[in-house]
C-alpha cells in the first residue's frame, strides 16, 4: 500500500528530494508540497513534465500555513522537512504537531539524496545563510583555475518562475541572467561567477544538470545554498564549511548546519577581523568536539567602498542582502559594518517610508530592525524597494548586497557599493588545502600534446 507523503519545502530542497527519492517511487503518492519562506512560490503547482509519470496532473504547491488540514484532507502517512536554516527549536515544534496529527515525520539524509558525478567534486556549505560561502566558493574557484583546471559550479536551486523553463539554467554570461529573467536573490549569485569568466549551472533537476555541467568540467563546485547539505558526492571529493562567529553555537543549533560540520574535511572560522575573540573561540570549541579532524581555516572578509566619501559623516540608508536578514536572521551585515568604518554619522531608519511588500518583510521580520533588505523576489518587491529607497530620507545609500543594486533599482540619491571577498590568515589556505586534489586532471592538462605522427609521403611510381 502507498503511503502519502507531504514534502515542507522553499522551492529547492523540497523539489530535490522528491526528484531523486519519490518521483519514481511506487511505494509513495506524494499529495502536496507545502512552501515557506519566500514569497509567491505557494499556490502554484509542481508540474507534469517534471513530475513524472506517476504524477500526470503535477503536484499542488501549498502554503505552509495549511500543513495541517492538508494532513488531515488526504490522510497522510509521512511529512517530510525539507528546507534549511532552521533553529532545531523550530524543528521539533514541526515534528511535534505531524505527529499529534498521526503522520510520521521525517529529515532525509545525504545517502538517499544526493547525486554522483563522475567528476572530482568540492562542495562549499555553511552553517547559516550570511556566513560568507559566496566569497569561500569564489577563493575555491581562483586556486582550481590557477593550476589550470577548467571548474564549473553548480548553485543550490532558486527556482521561483516557470519550472519547466528553469529545469536546467547555464549562466556564462551576463545576458543569461536577463534570460532566465532572474530574480535579485539569483543575480546576487550568479553574476560574481559570471564576472570571473566561470560558469555556473542551476534550475530543478540536479541529474540532469550535473550530466550537463560534467561535459565541460574538470572539477565541479557545488556552490551550497543558505546551510543546506550536498545534493552530489563523488569518489574524490572535499566537503568545506564556512561557519560565522557573529553567531556562535548556531554551527551546533540549527537544521542542517551542525550536519555539514559533522561532514567537513575543512572548516573555514570566517569574519575574524570583525568577531569578538570569545565567540571566534566558542566556534572553533565548537567545531572540534564534533569533527576533531577537520582542517581550520582562520578568515577575514575585509570591506572594500567604491566611494567612501559618501559614508564620512553622512546620514546613511544601509542595504543589505534579502536572505540574510530575513531567515538568515542576521541584525547587521557587510553594509553596517563598512558604514561604521568609514565614519558615517547615523544609520536611518527606512521602516517609517517602507512601502508594499518591503513594508510587509519588516512586518514579517521585526528583528530587522534599521537596515533595509534587498528583496527581490518578483518584479513587484523590486518597484516597492526603489520606493522605499527614494522615499527615505538620508545623505547617501550603503549598498551591500553581492550585486551594485544600481544596475536594478534606480536610485535618485547618492550611492555606494561594498564588496567584500575571502582573505585567509595564517595557514591552511584554501590553496593549500587543494594541493592534492584532482591531481590527474592537472597533470593530463599540464602534459605536453604529442604531435602527430607524419604522414609517409606518398611513393613515387
Amino acid at each position: 500500500m502507498k503511503r502519502k507523503v507531504i514534502i515542507m519545502g522553499a522551492a529547492g530542497r523540497d523539489f530535490h528530494n522528491f526528484n531523486v527519492f519519490f518521483r519514481d517511487n511506487k511505494d509513495y503518492e506524494v499529495v502536496a508540497f507545502t512552501a515557506t519562506q519566500i514569497p509567491g512560490i505557494d499556490d502554484k503547482k509542481y508540474p507534469a513534465a517534471l513530475a513524472g509519470k506517476l504524477y500526470p496532473k503535477g503536484i499542488e504547491i501549498k502554503p505552509e500555513s495549511e500543513l495541517k488540514k492538508l494532513i488531515q484532507k488526504h490522510n497522510v502517512d509521512l511529512v517530510v522537512l525539507a528546507y534549511s536554516d532552521l533553529p532545531y527549536e523550530v524543528v521539533m515544534h514541526k515534528a511535534a504537531l505531524v505527529n499529534a496529527i498521526g503522520a510520521d515525520f521525517m529529515l532525509m539524509g545525504a545517502e538517499n539524496t544526493t547525486i554522483k558525478t563522475t567528476k572530482p567534486l568540492i562542495t562549499v556549505c555553511a552553517t547559516r545563510t550570511g556566513c560568507g560561502k559566496s566569497q569561500t566558493t569564489r577563493a575555491v574557484v581562483n586556486a582550481l583555475k590557477a593550476r589550470g583546471l577548467k571548474v564549473v559550479s553548480i548553485r543550490h536551486p532558486m527556482p521561483y518562475g516557470d519550472l519547466v523553463k528553469q529545469k536546467v539554467q547555464r549562466f556564462a554570461e551576463l545576458a543569461d541572467l536577463k534570460k532566465h529573467k532572474c530574480t535579485i536573490e539569483e543575480m546576487e549569485e550568479y553574476e560574481p561567477h559570471i564576472q570571473m569568466g566561470s560558469v555556473i549551472y542551476s534550475g530543478v533537476d540536479y541529474e540532469a544538470i550535473v550530466r550537463e555541467a560534467e561535459k565541460e568540467a574538470d572539477v565541479i563546485i557545488w556552490d551550497g545554498g543558505n546551510n543546506d547539505i550536498p545534493f552530489y558526492s563523488s569518489d574524490e571529493m572535499i566537503r568545506i564549511v564556512v561557519v560565522d562567529p557573529h553567531r556562535p553555537g548556531d554551527e551546533i543549533s540549527y537544521y542542517p548546519g551542525e550536519t555539514n560540520v559533522y561532514m567537513a574535511d575543512v572548516v573555514v572560522i570566517n569574519k575574524i577581523d570583525s568577531a569578538d575573540m570569545d565567540d571566534i573561540n566558542e566556534v572553533r570549541a565548537n567545531v572540534r568536539a564534533i569533527n576533531p579532524t577537520a582542517k581550520i581555516i582562520e578568515a577575514a572578509s575585509p570591506l572594500f567602498v567604491d566611494h567612501p566619501e559618501m559614508i564620512l559623516n553622512k546620514n546613511v540608508l544601509v542595504v543589505e542582502d534579502g536572505p540574510t536578514l530575513t531567515h538568515g536572521e542576521m541584525t547587521f551585515g557587510a553594509g553596517m559594518v563598512a558604514a561604521e568604518k568609514y565614519g558615517c554619522a547615523d544609520f536611518v531608519d527606512p521602516r517609517p517610508w517602507a512601502v508594499g511588500e518591503i513594508k510587509e518583510t519588516f512586518e514579517k521580520y521585526p528583528d530587522i530592525g534599521i537596515l533595509l533588505p534587498a528583496m527581490g523576489y518578483s518584479a513587484q518587491q523590486i518597484k516597492d524597494l526603489e520606493k522605499t529607497i527614494n522615499a527615505t530620507e538620508c545623505d547617501s545609500v550603503v549598498i551591500a548586497t553581492p550585486i551594485d543594486l544600481r544596475r536594478i533599482v534606480k536610485i535618485k540619491k547618492p550611492a555606494c557599493q561594498v564588496q567584500y571577498e575571502l582573505q585567509e590568515i595564517g595557514v591552511p589556505t584554501i590553496a593549500e588545502v587543494l594541493e592534492g586534489f584532482a591531481t590527474k586532471k592537472a597533470a593530463k592538462k599540464a602534459a605536453p600534446k604529442k604531435a602527430a605522427p607524419k604522414k609517409a609521403a606518398p611513393k613515387k611510381k
